[in-house]
Parts: C-alpha cells; sequence; structure tokens
C-alpha cells in the first residue's frame, strides 16, 4: 500500500519523510522544482503485535507495512495552470492515497512561499492543483468518449452513455472545487475510473506540520475535512529528531516533552486505517505476523493474503479474537476454554482476528 507525501514547497514533506522513515533525505534541494523522489517501507505500529510476540517468543515478528512516496517538485501553478506537471502525476497516480503536508510553522531559517504562514490558504491551493490536474484529464476523456461515439455499436453506445454521464458530473464537481472521493459511485461506475487513477477520488490526510512548541491539540477546522480525509497536527522536526534517536535515548526525549508516544505512531495507525485496511494475525514458534486485508475481507482472502495455495485449497480457518487470546494466555488454554472456533470461507474476517488457516492442495 504506497501513500504519497505531498505539498507545496518549503511545507516540511521531507522532513515528514524523514521522521517517518528514520532516514536522512536532504531537503535542501526539494525547494527547487525539480520532480525527485525517496521511497521507503515502514512498520504500522501495533502493541498488539508485540504482545503477542512477547507471549509467544516467535524466532521473527513482522509488522503490517506502508510504503510512503516523498515527491518533490510540486509547485502552485502547476502545467501552466491544467494542473500537475507529467512527472508529478506519474509519480503520485499510482498512490493509494496522498499526505497532504500543510505548512503551519514559521521558522525565520525556512524562507515563505507568500506573505505570512497560511495553512488554510496552502490547502485550498494544494487542493486546487489536484482538482485541475483531474480536470484536465476529464475534459480528454470526454472529447474521446464523443469522438468515438459514432463509431460505437449496441452495448458499446450505452457504457460511452454511462461513462459520458459520470465524466460530465465529475466536470460540475471539480468545477465547484468538489473532490471526486465525494461523490456517491456506483460499483459500475467505480470500474470505469479504475484506470484513470485521479488524485480527487484518493483517501486524503491533511498533516499540519506544527512548530515544536505548538499545541499538541491545535484547531484544525480550517483543514475542511471531507468523507474521505482525515486531519492530523504533527511537529514534524521535534518528530524527526525523535526518529533518528534509540533506546533510552528516545525514551528520555520523550520523557523531557512529556509525549506518551511518538505523533507519527498515530499518524502511521491513521494512515492505514484511511486507506480501509485492518490487520489479522498469525502466531506461532517461527513468527508472529500481522497480514494486511482490507475491512470486509473473508476467511478466504484472508487466506490469499498469506499465500495463493492457502485460498486455493481452503477448507477451514481456525480463528480466536485477539482480546480472547490475550485473556487465554495459550492456545491450550483457549482451546480448552473453547475460544477457538472453526470458521468456513464466507467468514467476515474482524480486524485483529488470530487465524490458523486449515487447506489441502
Amino acid at each position: 500500500m504506497d501513500i504519497a507525501i505531498v505539498g507545496l514547497p518549503l511545507a516540511g514533506k521531507t522532513t515528514i519523510f524523514n521522521a517517518l522513515t528514520g532516514a536522512e533525505a536532504e531537503t535542501a534541494g526539494y525547494s527547487s522544482g525539480r520532480v525527485e523522489l525517496n521511497t521507503a517501507v515502514v512498520d504500522v505500529p501495533d502493541p498488539r503485535v508485540n504482545l503477542l510476540s512477547d507471549m509467544f517468543n516467535p524466532r521473527k515478528t513482522t509488522f503490517a507495512k506502508i510504503q510512503f512516496n516523498d515527491v518533490s517538485g510540486l509547485a502552485q501553478g502547476g502545467a501552466q495552470g491544467s494542473g500537475l506537471a507529467p512527472q508529478i502525476l506519474n509519480a503520485i497516480g499510482q498512490s493509494d492515497a496522498l499526505l497532504q503536508v500543510i505548512r503551519a510553522f514559521d521558522n525565520e531559517d525556512v524562507a515563505l512561499v507568500g506573505d505570512a504562514v497560511n495553512p488554510q490558504g496552502d490547502l485550498q491551493a494544494l487542493r486546487y492543483e489536484l482538482i485541475l490536474s483531474d480536470l484536465a484529464i476529464v475534459e480528454r476523456r470526454i472529447e474521446r468518449i464523443r469522438s468515438g461515439y459514432k463509431k460505437a455499436r449496441g452495448d458499446e453506445k450505452k457504457l460511452l452513455d454511462v461513462e459520458l454521464a459520470l465524466m460530465e458530473r465529475f466536470v460540475e464537481a471539480l468545477e465547484n472545487e468538489r473532490l471526486i472521493a465525494d461523490l456517491d459511485i456506483t460499483n459500475q461506475e467505480a470500474q470505469l475510473i479504475r484506470g484513470f487513477q485521479f488524485l480527487t477520488a484518493k483517501p486524503h490526510m491533511v498533516l499540519a506540520n506544527m512548530d515544536e512548541d505548538a499545541d499538541d491539540s491545535p484547531d484544525l477546522s480550517w483543514a475542511n475535512h471531507h468523507p474521505s480525509s482525515s486531519a492530523l497536527a504533527l511537529r514534524g522536526t521535534l518528530e524527526m529528531e525523535i526518529a533518528q534517536l534509540e533506546g533510552e535515548d528516545a525514551a528520555f526525549f520523550l520523557e523531557s516533552y512529556g509525549i506518551s508516544e511518538p505523533g507519527l505512531n498515530r499518524m502511521l495507525r491513521e494512515c492505514y486505517d484511511l486507506l480501509g485496511l485492518m490487520s489479522f494475525f498469525t502466531v506461532g514458534e517461527d513468527e508472529v505476523r500481522a497480514w494486511t486485508v482490507e475491512r470486509g475481507a473473508t476467511a478466504v482472502e484472508a487466506a490469499g493474503a498469506i499465500h495463493s495455495d492457502l485460498a486455493r485449497g481452503f477448507i477451514r480457518a481456525e480463528v480466536i479474537s485477539y482480546d480472547d487470546m490475550i485473556a487465554c494466555g495459550t492456545l491450550a488454554e483457549a482451546r480448552k476454554q473453547g475460544k477457538l472456533r472453526l470458521e468456513g470461507k464466507d467468514y467476515v474476517v474482524q480486524n485483529g482476528d488470530i487465524l490458523n488457516i486449515r487447506f489441502n492442495v
């Protein structure tokens, strides 16, 4: 699962990337307008994995993961007023969600793009660029539909009629600065637009990059929440410093600032949730592992996330909830108490379920 980090110049995108990954990517060149990409895969913090690992003492412990792509070169004004430059579109179009970093800090060492720090204005400008890019794609598609309509026959014309009506809805919404993600779209319509990679159709998180001494719970009403979005404040430079510390040094740093856990942990969990994902677990002496599936996944789909052979030869899933596992302490005790149960392929996996797949191939 990929999340693209986007934002206007000097918003602190690469600072957030470094905080997330513990990397030391250069930030100086990122206001130059060059299109560059930093990529890293990050563990999703989950205390349930830690507790299960302590319980089973496996040889290996594996957390769920998210890939972050830090995209440079985005500037207000886009490609001559038509949205984002093609190189940037290529860089972020494949992502599953957008992390929109908005400058909410004032630092005399970091130049201002405008006259003053203006988080709400920057968010509107960033979204405008995304809207312009989607609008350009929609208008080009409408032209192609109309030019190809005369050659279409029967069912092809019906599909084109459906798609044309959908694209015209998109035009109306985008011209009124609404996001595609906020529209009610049928499953059929969703299939029609899968290949377009519309940026405003993606889930997104607004991340306010705050000063080091900023309030822990600032007013984020300016973030203009949408059904497909969430908003969070983070002290980016402080979080980057924490990420570069280890062990006792990190613990002392957190304690000195009165921080119970890095804000990044919460952000990672919220990104995971924003993508509509959840974790189920497999446990044992070899490995305790968090597996990623979409909310609502069935037992056979969960088996497929582990290995295609498990889905192909699926017989039953042995299931216990995380809470029951912790309460019982051991699998033997869980069996004794009747907390382990067998479920079929249509069972809807719950967040935190512990699964053992029975299969035959």
